[in-house]
């Protein structure tokens, strides 16, 4: 199997994800950083044990099949169009834009002018997660009416809740709030936290309302993703039965109750990417909702597993469609935060009528 190649522009947070998964999968991957000082590029390189360079004519003798941008979220479309005009297949991290002029210019630049552009949006390859959404998909608690999504922030928790809806680009209202409570801090992206430390923490509680009568509840405060004390969970509801974490119950084709542990999931295509870490998850049924790093890696590796066919004339990876809904989410999900208790209007936008 050939080697994908790509540059990963950016050295924060999300783009060492990147990095570690070239280096984790080296028959598979290969990967160079661009970076925007030699600081960065120095610290980013020892940590993932990916070269990094500061041109783009560097990037350029690397010859790439392609160019994943991880820049921040208020650059992110910006950096992306550079690469797009030097003739590149772009992969970008989420959100595909923060601004909806950039969505809209995103979304022309795909119609008008035959860009490659797809989207790294992983949640819903979390092997923890694509057992309950294939148990959607499948029918097994009928028509999904209503969901309770605490589990992941803004456009992450748009691509879910699409999922678990099962919903199309149907027209919705959205209103709700933010509040702020302090919390006593336990672990962080670095390791546990055992000083003590309490912070005041930004909950965001939403209500969508969809055109069919569906309804969802987003419930998040980002110390989730990060705490021994706070915990993540989601639930699905149909006329069948229901999603709820890491089971899912409904009545069978004799009308009896049914209960299953829903086991995580790698299918069969993306089993070169398997590790212990997985197989561990897999084997140890673990009764609480867990969403560990490992996941995070794999949904990402299996993505870029992806960019072969897609680049060969397949399907995206992530349709760039769907990424511009996630992030129209995220604005309207703002829109009514910034104005508590009113209802806010979503808008119909180009690719409604392409979807």
């Amino acid at each position: 199997m050939n080697k994908i190649s790509f540059i990963i522009v950016g050295s924060g947070y999300r783009a060492a994800f990147y990095g570690r998964i070239a280096r984790t999968f080296p028959k598979l991957f290969r990967a160079l950083f661009l970076c925007r000082s030699k600081e960065k590029a120095e610290k980013i390189s020892q940590e993932t044990g990916i070269p990094a360079v500061l041109s783009k004519e560097e990037c350029l003798e690397f010859r790439p099949d392609f160019v994943i941008v991880a820049v921040n979220k208020d650059n992110i479309a910006s950096v992306a169009e550079e690469w797009i005009s030097l003739g590149f297949p772009v992969a970008l991290e989420t959100p595909a834009g923060s601004r909806e002029e950039e969505l809209l210019r995103l979304y022309d630049l795909k119609v008008t002018h035959n860009a490659r552009i797809t989207v790294m949006e992983q949640y819903h390859r979390y092997p923890s997660l694509m057992a309950g959404l294939h148990a959607i998909t499948a029918g097994k608690i009928g028509v999904p009416w209503s969901a309770y999504l605490s589990l992941a922030h803004d456009y992450h928790g748009a691509s879910l809740l699409r999922r678990m809806l099962m919903l199309g680009y149907e027209p919705f209202t959205v209103m709700g709030c933010a509040s702020r409570h302090p919390v006593t801090e336990t672990d962080s992206r670095y390791g546990p936290v055992l000083d003590g430390r309490t912070t005041d923490r930004q909950r965001d509680t939403l209500i969508f309302s969809f055109s069919s009568g569906k309804t969802a509840v987003y419930d998040f405060c980002g110390v989730q993703y990060h705490s021994f004390i706070r915990s993540r969970h989601l639930t699905v509801r149909g006329e069948k039965g229901e999603w709820s974490d890491t089971q899912i119950t409904y009545v069978n084709q004799n009308n009896l109750p049914v209960r299953e542990i829903l086991i995580p999931e790698i299918p069969e295509k993306y089993r070169i990417l398997d590790t212990p870490s997985l197989i561990s998850l897999r084997t140890s049924l673990p009764q609480a909702l867990t969403m560990d790093t490992c996941q995070d890696e794999f949904a990402m590796a299996s993505m870029l597993l992806d960019m072969r066919d897609y680049l060969d004339g397949g399907p995206e990876v992530y349709p760039l469609e769907e990424a511009l809904e996630d992030a129209a989410w995220w604005l309207l999900m703002q829109e009514a935060e910034a104005n508590p208790g009113t209802p806010v209007r979503s808008r119909s936008m180009p690719w409604h009528k392409a979807g």
